[in-house]
């Protein structure tokens, strides 16, 4: 599809929302939408304003807004069946308003599953572009055995990668980086873009909150981009070829991507100082970053040889799996899944990244596809005529109760309390933000404000507390004493008073608690007020996370470099 140098004088002017504009791929969606109409006549309706979609001929109106005109993809193409299809595909659904569908890698080409490159075998490429130094060692072989032991495992990862084992070749192809990097994400998650560890690192490619944040890898209540499968694809690549240039060298900074960049060179620091070799092999490192490397070797060489250890690999074709479709509404996931004729299930497989049961166009302006589905998809959005979407959001403008929340809004304080997760007891903040079914007086979109930024949080709903000081008996008084004698935490008194928990006070030093203001009559001794339980805070600078060695999520922790 070739881009014309002007547009049409009678071309309705693209609706687009702000969100859509902000990236060079989401230009690129403009850029696709310009040229898919340009490719078409329009003419004015029956009441001279809104356009009808023509055929690709001139003088040959009449299609209704909905129709899929011969420039459109079919309704329900299949990859076997396709024959040079267009990789935008459009829909005209109104005055101006165009859904395409696009791949999000090359949106101004065509797909031509006939081609010769899009038959080969994926696999192949991915061989192909293998460039990393070998690594041969003992544990090299216990990976091997491990994965060779296990078919029906190997079978599901390879095949759940499957879709996004050409997304991430591409990706890495384009960068001129080697393969073997496309191989990373079976290592990290199996390949699972909904994979969350116990260290809450989450995606295909096991980003840790603060390093994702690094990595513009927005996390909010409606969304959480380490899922996001372009995305997070983008920030680990990113991430890594920031560490190659780093370190120099691939199995340094894939020790590093796991292990933290600060840990892998004060590694480097004290060989350096010791006069030891300062390679992968030669640092001392925990057990789980030394397996780390094995365990991509291993699945390199099963890769390489799968008939060596008795696997058999999918059959992987050399196109796209999925494809790009804009989307300038906010629209329910079920309903989503639904006009795409696929489960709701599969449909998460590619949009992994939704907090909530809708997708807020602002910010999510497009949803991924296999392309069949997306034909259907383009076709059936064209065509709906109702509600697209059954929530918004409502932002709380002052500190309140869930109950009066629910009142306020006309729901049931138990939904209002499971939609957005609020425990029992808990207050909700000034300038949060929920979740709330739409109504009458709340229709509209939700801002790209709201959609980019919007957090909850939450209070324990619990009286005043009241400063209370007292002097330590004749003997003194240990800090579990005196936490035993008012019923709060030892770590509560000894921060009230700037001390240790297993410090004691000395007699006759005043000694200050916090009470429940309903309690502050009461003397002193015989206060049993509740106070807020304490909160444990990890106050470790570093390290890493110690995870089971077999293969699954993994968890880097950023570390400051030196």
């Amino acid at each position: 599809m070739s881009l014309p140098p002007t547009l049409p004088p009678t071309l309705p002017p693209l609706r687009l929302t702000r969100a859509l504009a902000r990236s060079p791929f989401r230009l690129a969606l403009l850029m696709v939408a310009a040229a898919a109409m340009a490719g078409c006549a329009t003419a004015p309706g029956a009441d001279g304003n809104s356009p009808t979609v023509a055929g690709s001929a001139p003088g040959n109106p009449g299609e209704s807004p909905g129709a899929a005109a011969p420039w459109l993809a079919a309704p329900a193409p299949t990859l076997a069946s396709a024959r040079s299809a267009p990789i935008a595909t459009a829909v005209d659904r109104g005055p101006g308003v165009v859904t395409i569908a696009i791949d999000p890698l090359q949106p101004t080409e065509r797909l031509d599953l006939d081609a010769a490159a899009a038959k080969t075998d994926l696999w192949g490429r991915v061989r192909q572009g293998m460039a990393m130094q070998e690594l041969d060692n003992e544990l090299v072989r216990k990976w091997e055995q491990w994965y060779a032991g296990r078919p029906d495992y190997v079978a599901r990862m390879t095949e759940r990668g499957g879709r996004y084992l050409f997304h991430t070749v591409e990706e890495v192809t384009k960068r001129g980086m080697p393969t073997e990097l496309a191989l990373l994400p079976f290592i990290e998650s199996a390949y699972n873009p909904q994979a969350m560890s116990t260290a809450k690192a989450s995606g295909m490619w096991q980003f840790v909150p603060a390093t994702g944040r690094d990595f513009s890898l927005k996390q909010n209540i409606f969304r959480d981009d380490r899922r996001d499968v372009l995305a997070s694809t983008r920030a680990a690549l990113d991430y890594l070829q920031t560490l190659h240039t780093m370190f120099g060298d691939w199995q340094l900074a894939l020790a590093a991507y796991n292990w933290g960049q600060g840990n892998v060179q004060r590694a480097i620091n004290r060989n350096q100082k010791a006069g030891l070799a300062t390679d992968y092999d030669s640092l001392k490192m925990p057990d789980e970053t030394r397996n780390y490397l094995p365990k991509l070797q291993a699945v390199k060489n099963i890769v390489l040889r799968p008939e060596a250890f008795a696997l058999v690999l999918p059959t992987l074709l050399n196109h796209p799996y999925f494809v790009s479709v804009a989307i300038d509404r906010d629209i329910d996931l079920d309903l989503a899944a639904r006009l795409a004729g696929l489960p709701l299930e599969e449909f998460k497989q590619l949009n992994p990244q939704m907090n909530k049961p809708v997708i807020l166009a602002a910010g999510t302006p497009q949803v991924l596809l296999p392309f069949d589905a997306a034909g259907r998809f383009v076709h059936a959005i064209g065509q709906h005529r109702g509600t697209q979407a059954s929530w918004t959001a409502w932002v709380a403008p002052r500190t309140m109760k869930p109950a009066e929340v629910a009142r306020l809004l006309g729901m049931p304080e138990a939904q209002l309390c499971e939609l957005n997760s609020i425990p029992k007891g808990m207050l909700v903040k000034a300038g949060s933000t929920l979740l709330v079914p739409r109504s009458a007086q709340l229709t509209a979109d939700v801002t790209g404000h709201i959609a980019e930024n919007a957090m909850l949080a939450l209070s324990p709903d619990l009286p005043p507390l009241r400063r209370i000081s007292f002097a330590a008996g004749k003997k003194g008084d240990s800090v579990a004493a005196v936490a035993q004698r008012y019923r709060v935490s030892v770590t509560q008194v000894a921060a009230w008073n700037s001390t240790s928990t297993a410090a004691r006070f000395k007699p006759g030093q005043p000694v200050v608690v916090m009470v429940a203001h309903r309690a502050a009559a009461q003397p002193a001794v015989r206060l049993a007020s509740a106070a807020p339980p304490a909160i444990a805070k990890d106050t470790r600078k570093g390290g890493s996370v110690k995870r089971i060695s077999r293969p699954g999520p993994t968890a880097r922790t950023r570390v400051a470099q030196n």
